[in-house]
């Protein structure tokens, strides 16, 4: 008989740790780690932002088009141009906004080397 209360004992010890975890794990996903995760996305959109309106400030309607027919098929290059073009500006290198044929002459610029196969017959 002495077993059966330190049983039920147990069983409330259990329940009382089962549900601290899961109040532990509710307070982890919205206020501790969740927050800091979000805080750092809410972060990443306000630069994200931030990206797009210098792009529209230092970019002009043809050289933006240009921009995005790029990012549809090359997206690491148009990234690498982004950053480029909100760097110069951030910088003062920008006086106006950049047209189409100087989004060209940048895209070239940035655009990696073809890798090219030499071979050699002996």
């Amino acid at each position: 008989m002495s077993e059966t209360p330190d049983d039920d004992r147990l069983e409330e010890l259990r329940k009382q740790k089962m549900e601290k975890l899961k109040q532990q794990q509710q307070e982890g996903g919205a206020g501790g780690a969740g927050g800091a995760g979000e805080a750092q996305q809410q972060a990443q959109q306000q630069a994200e932002q931030q990206k797009k309106a210098m792009l529209r400030q230092y970019l002009s309607d043809g050289a933006r088009r240009r921009l995005n027919s790029v990012k549809m098929s090359k997206p690491e290059l148009a990234e690498r141009v982004e950053q480029q073009v909100v760097a110069l500006g951030r910088s003062g290198r920008i006086q106006d906004q950049l047209d189409e044929d100087q989004m060209k002459e940048l895209l070239r610029e940035l655009k990696p080397d073809s890798k090219s196969f030499d071979i050699q017959r002996r």
